[in-house]
């Protein structure tokens, strides 16, 4: 299972979420997130991650030239696109991509025709729907509905998993991997290191299982 601690702002908050077994570490590059972090600070939070831990940026519709600039200078591994960005500007980004969404299930049959536009190479993020906030809202998604994307193409799952519900969430949507940001947290961009033990235990606990493993 591909766990990806988001929104981190600190690098003690990025060692504890390495250290709990974390293959990825987010950063938000958005300004208008509580979660903004300066493109020059999670350079030295990336520096500090081990070879094998990707450090991914999530941009809300800025240019694929600042996009492709900060992803230099952070050695980003992977970007993720928010907002209204369009199949096309996969072309423009030179990094893997991750196109994330806001999904309900009152346009499920729109969204999934919207997501198949993207190129297969493209993984995609479930979240939340929230033009305003992006991200990081605490709510779920339609679980039912993002299990029917996850069923057709690699698909990462977010929007309000904690340590509570983190296994539900897997058993149903059956996802590549999981993104938790607010779940984890004890402010807002200040990660908890309790919670962050608590949800790898939750995870370790359902994918040890002999269903998961059949």
């Amino acid at each position: 299972m591909f766990v990806k601690i988001c929104g981190v702002t600190r690098i003690a908050d990025a060692e504890a979420a390495v250290e709990a077994g974390a293959n990825a570490i987010g950063f938000v590059f958005w300004p208008k997130s509580p979660r903004f972090v300066d493109p020059f600070r999670a350079r030295a939070i990336a520096a500090a991650l081990p070879p094998f831990v990707t450090a991914v940026g999530l941009f809300v519709n800025q240019p694929a030239e600042y996009i492709n600039g900060v992803a230099s200078l952070v050695r980003l591994g992977a970007i993720q696109l928010h907002g209204d960005k369009k199949p096309a500007d996969a072309a423009l980004i030179r990094r893997p991509i991750v196109r994330a969404c806001g999904i309900t299930a009152a346009d499920a049959e729109d969204t999934q025709a919207r997501l198949a536009l993207w190129p297969p190479h493209v993984t995609l993020l479930l979240d939340a729907h929230d033009p305003e906030r992006r991200g990081g809202t605490g709510r779920t998604v339609d679980w039912a509905t993002a299990a029917r994307i996850a069923s057709q193409r690699r698909t990462i799952l977010a929007g309000g998993l904690t340590p509570d519900n983190i296994a539900e969430a897997i058993a149903r949507v059956r996802p590549f991997g999981v993104d938790v940001s607010s779940g984890v947290e004890q402010a807002l961009g200040i990660k908890d290191r309790a919670k962050i033990r608590a949800l790898f235990e939750s995870i370790h606990g359902i994918t040890s299982t002999p269903a998961s493993r059949s």
